[in-house]
This record gives C-alpha cells, structure tokens and sequence, in this order.
C-alpha cells in the first residue's frame, strides 16, 4: 500500500468523522433552570428548526413518561415550551427532543426538589456525546490503520513511496 493510499484512508475517515461534527452542534437541548422546586416552571428549549415542523419534547423520570408538544418560537433560534411541574415527585428528569423532521434535537436533564429547596441553575446538556464520540473514532481509526501499514511496510524493509 502506498503512502497516498494511507493518507487517502486517512482523509476519509476524517472526513467522515467532520459530516458528523456539524450535527452535534445543531441537535442541542437545553433545561433551564436545572433545578426547580415541585410546581415550578422549566423552560425546554432545542435547536430544532421550527421550519421542519413541532418538536416533540419526551420528558421521562421517576413519575412521568409523557410528551411536551412545542411550536413557540424561541428568542435565539429554535422551539421552546413551559413545563409546569406541579405534581412532580422529587428527583432527576431527563428531556429528549424530537425535531418535525424526525431527527434527534438532543437531551437534557432537570431536577425536582423540594419547596425552598431550588437553586438556580442554567440547565444542562448532554446530547453531543455520541455523535462527537462516533466523529472521534472514526478519525483515530482511520489514523491507526495508516499507522499500522507503514510500520509494516517498513518492517519488511519496504520504502513507502
């Protein structure tokens, strides 16, 4: 294998791993406040573009499995909604997005505390990490195996060209 073979395999995988970076960076869900006293309001907000539809937020914890439906138009770009948790058993909740077009718009999570009990908070993010974990491996991979041919290559006591 020549050495413009390896760079070839290389760039591919680093181009592969580029396509998934740009998603990583539009399917972001946010919670704001992280915490909030049982009756309090959160405000669920993805980058979703309201041009592709409702998003769907699934708000799923110790005493919930149920759908937010959004079509607010939030200040800085995408969808927003309200949750009012009144009736909300204390605890973590995690919020997943669907945007209208099916895709992922990220998740978040929030916490339920006790009256009195609430700190402010900006709200969390966590929906990046498979996709920018995906885009890493496929760069390191496509590394290792360039790496692994012109080691060999040069233990045979062949020249890449």
């Amino acid at each position: 294998m020549k050495a413009q073979s390896v760079l070839g395999s290389a760039a591919v995988g680093v181009g592969l791993g580029a396509l998934l970076l740009p998603a990583a960076a539009l399917a972001d869900t946010t919670v704001s406040p992280a915490t909030t006293p049982v009756g309090g309001t959160v405000v669920l907000t993805t980058t979703c573009n309201p041009k592709s539809g409702d998003a769907i937020f699934r708000v799923t914890g110790p005493d919930r499995d149920e759908n937010v439906r959004s079509t607010t138009a939030a200040a800085g770009g995408g969808l927003s909604a309200e949750l009012f948790t009144a009736g909300f058993t204390l605890g973590t909740y995690t919020v997943t997005a669907t945007c209208g077009d099916g895709s992922n718009g990220g998740s978040a999570s929030f916490t339920v505390t006790p009256i009195g009990g609430a700190q402010a908070g900006a709200g969390g993010t966590d929906g990046d990490t498979g996709v920018l974990l995906a885009g890493g491996a496929l760069a390191a991979a496509a590394l290792a195996g360039g790496t692994y041919v012109m080691v060999r290559r040069r233990r045979r006591g062949t020249v890449v060209a």
